[in-house]
This record gives C-alpha cells, sequence and structure tokens, in this order.
C-alpha cells in the first residue's frame, strides 16, 4: 500500500489507484470508480469535499478510518 500523508485531502486517483499514471498509482482501496461512487452514494464511504469547484477531494483522516475499519482484526483490536 503506498504511504498515506499525515493530514490533508487525497484524489480519487490515489485512494482507487491509476495503473495507466506514469509512474502508475498503487490503490489503497482496490475498487473500481463506479464501485467507489456507488459505495458514497449508499454512505459506506466518506462523502468527498470539492476543492476549486470541480475537483473531488477525501479527507485523509476519514479514508485512515474506512481502511482500520475494513483490516482483519480491527474489531478484536477496539474490544481489547
Amino acid at each position: 500500500m503506498a504511504a498515506l500523508p499525515e493530514c490533508g485531502f487525497v484524489r480519487l486517483s490515489s485512494i482507487i489507484g491509476d495503473r495507466k499514471a506514469d509512474p502508475p498509482i498503487p490503490a489503497m482501496i482496490p475498487i473500481s470508480k463506479s464501485a467507489w461512487y456507488a459505495g458514497i452514494k449508499a454512505k459506506k464511504y466518506p462523502q468527498p469535499s470539492h476543492a476549486l469547484g470541480r475537483v473531488s477531494v477525501w479527507n485523509i483522516e476519514d479514508i485512515r478510518r474506512l481502511i482500520a475499519e475494513a483490516s482483519p482484526g480491527a474489531a478484536n483490536e477496539q474490544e481489547g
């Protein structure tokens, strides 16, 4: 998995990856763009903010939380 910034915002390509970029961007959450937006609509994934009016960005803290909740053993760590 790619190193996550300490704070700030990330664009979708940093979250789901982009194999066509030069160099390729590895996925933090390996799903398709349509699955990501369907998850947002279903309130499974965090809502984006909009930078410069048109660019969707996500708070890195929300993405870290999502990855932590999805990782195996996360429920066991929270209970103990």
